[in-house]
C-alpha cells in the first residue's frame, strides 16, 4: 500500500465519520408513537431510542397527578436507557479490543456507538 492509498483511505474514513455524525443527528428528528390499552397509554420515542413523551388517559389517574407521573416516567425511562447504553458500549469495547486500528484523530467509539 503506497502513501496515496493511505491518504485516500484516511479521507474516506473522515467522510464516513462525517456522514455517520449527520445520520446520528437526523435520528433525533424521527419519531414514532405506540399505544396500549386501546389508546389509554401512548408513548412517543425518537430515532435515538429516547422516550420523549408519554400520555396517560385521565380515567386511569387523577388529573393533578397525571402530568407529574408522565414526566417522572419519561425521566426514569431515559435514565435507564442511558445506563444500559453505557454498559452496551463497554461490552462492545471489550469484545472488539485490539481489533480496531489506533489512528490518531479517529474516534471509532463515537462512530459505532451513538
Amino acid at each position: 500500500m503506497n502513501m496515496g492509498d493511505i491518504f485516500g483511505l484516511a479521507g474516506k474514513m473522515k467522510e464516513m465519520q462525517s456522514r455517520m455524525q449527520e445520520a446520528q443527528e437526523n435520528l433525533g428528528k424521527i419519531t414514532e408513537t405506540g399505544e396500549s390499552g386501546a389508546g389509554m397509554v401512548k408513548v412517543t420515542v425518537n430515532g435515538k431510542k429516547q422516550l420523549i413523551k408519554i400520555e396517560i388517559d385521565e380515567d386511569l389517574i387523577s388529573k393533578d397527578q397525571r402530568e407529574i407521573l408522565q414526566d417522572l416516567i419519561v425521566a426514569a425511562t431515559n435514565k435507564a436507557l442511558e445506563k444500559v447504553e453505557e454498559k452496551a458500549k463497554e461490552e462492545l469495547r471489550k469484545s472488539t479490543e485490539g481489533m480496531m486500528p489506533n489512528i490518531p484523530g479517529m474516534d471509532f467509539d463515537k462512530m459505532f456507538n451513538k
